[in-house]
């Protein structure tokens, strides 16, 4: 502390004040709405912002069920943030992934929002998209994403456009209403007086919000990528070496020495650590004498695998990706059963009780043009295993952006938030084939 030469000792007191009238942020333009539902409702709730710049409407069923219904967008421009909405039924099916596209006059855009839609009740698409040049005449439509016969109605749609800056200013304003607070200092001595005209210096040392990258072996003895890293980061993830194929390449013959030293080092930085992972459903990443085996077998190797990892770090790692990209693979389903997922969730929750265990899948965030992986098959997936008993309390999406559809992002994220599971980005990287100036933006 400064501008004092008193030396006695000093109690720091941060009284945090939550009421919102003690820390006012303006903001001016629209406010972007979170709202979104999973659920299948029989009947529709009103269309977000009012409906915003399209008039809602039933569209006219096309016998194909390819075209069902569109809207006709005019003067649309580059580069805004065009947030889209509908609530969708279908006549034909008992449910059917609807996708919703836009076409202008120079590009197409294949997916700006899915639904797995069902007959017999209203179900939510949320999305968006961001033009790279402008349209005076665009087409907003809806199909069936394998091309099956039904018939596709919706209602309470929307469509509402954001400036960058607007965007970028709701965003800021999120942050200061939802991360951060106002504080009040008070510095008493010893006895309890209250000190004032104090100048009072405060620094933070840590960082509760976790902001991470994946570390390799390569940091390992590297001094100057160590220091890098540390000065950045509160969180990291084992790129590889936690993995079996890592771990066990022989059957038997298990090596933790990496995985160790990479253990050591974020532990004498203070840097929290994930999991990644216990199974990776993709059998080009599963050791090859796994693959190999059959029955009791790979049952046997299955359980030793948990057992020697997660008793060996038990408690060490805030999270575990536990059976890793399961959406597009099912390697260990297709050997023992559509229950091997749920039985490895069990498993590692009873070897580490303490630690949050993940589903972790890719193309979820990024795009919606994967059948595999939209929103509503992750929302699925998950709760069907947690309906089976997994005990699954975290939603882990890998993140391997071409260019980012913010609006679509978005929406997804406001989907699986609807869960009240913590959401992890976990393996963010931008296409290398950008040039760094756009991978930068």
């Amino acid at each position: 502390m400064e501008g004092t030469n008193i030396t006695s000792s000093f109690l720091l007191f941060l009284f945090l004040l939550m009421g919102s009238s003690s820390f006012v942020v303006s903001f001016e333009g629209p406010l972007y709405d979170s709202t979104a539902y999973t659920e299948c409702k029989l009947q529709p709730d009103e269309p977000l912002y009012g409906g915003g710049i399209i008039v809602d409407r039933l569209g006219n069923s096309a016998s194909s069920g390819v075209y069902s219904t569109s809207f006709i967008l005019h003067n649309l421009t580059q580069g805004t943030i065009y947030c889209f909405s509908s609530w969708v039924k279908i006549e034909g099916a008992g449910s059917a992934l609807i996708r919703a596209s836009l076409k202008t006059e120079n590009e197409t855009h294949n997916c700006v929002g899915t639904v797995l839609a069902k007959h017999g009740c209203w179900s939510f698409l949320k999305g968006g998209f961001v033009l790279n040049s402008p349209s005076q005449l665009s087409t907003l439509f809806f199909q069936n994403a394998d091309d099956r016969d039904v018939n596709i109605e919706i209602t309470s749609s929307s469509l509402m456009p954001f400036s960058v800056q607007q965007w970028s200013t709701y965003q800021q304003y999120m942050i200061n209403t939802k991360r951060k607070r106002a504080v009040t200092v008070h510095v008493s001595d010893k006895q309890g007086k209250r000190l004032q005209g104090l100048e009072i210096d405060i620094e933070q040392v840590s960082k509760d919000f976790p902001f991470g990258s994946a570390i390799a072996k390569t940091i390992l003895g590297n001094l100057p990528y160590q220091d890098w890293f540390a000065k950045r980061f509160n969180a990291a993830v084992f790129e590889n070496e936690l993995k079996w194929y890592a771990t066990e390449p022989e059957q038997g013959k298990t090596n933790y020495i990496i995985a160790d030293q990479m253990l050591q080092f974020v532990r004498a930085n203070q840097v929290i650590a994930r999991g990644h992972n216990i199974f990776w459903e993709d059998p080009k990443y599963t050791p090859q004498w796994v693959r190999n085996l059959t029955g009791s077998d790979l049952q046997s190797a299955i359980n030793s695998r948990i057992q020697s990892l997660m008793s060996k770090y038990r408690e060490e790692f805030i999270h575990w990706d536990v059976s890793n990209e399961m959406l597009h693979f099912d390697f260990y389903e297709q050997k023992l059963g559509p229950d091997a997922a749920l039985h490895f969730f069990e498993t590692a929750h009873k070897s580490d009780p303490l630690a949050t265990l993940f589903m972790n899948d890719f193309n979820v965030v990024e795009t919606c043009s994967d059948v595999n992986s939209t929103v509503d098959s992750y929302i699925s997936r998950l709760r069907e295993l947690r309906h089976g008993g997994a005990l699954m309390d975290g939603i882990g999406l890998e993140g391997h952006f071409i260019v980012p559809n913010l609006p679509l992002m978005r929406a997804i994220l406001d989907k699986l938030a609807t869960l009240g599971l913590p959401i992890w980005l976990t393996e963010v990287d931008i296409s290398s084939t950008l040039d760094k100036e756009t991978q930068v933006k």
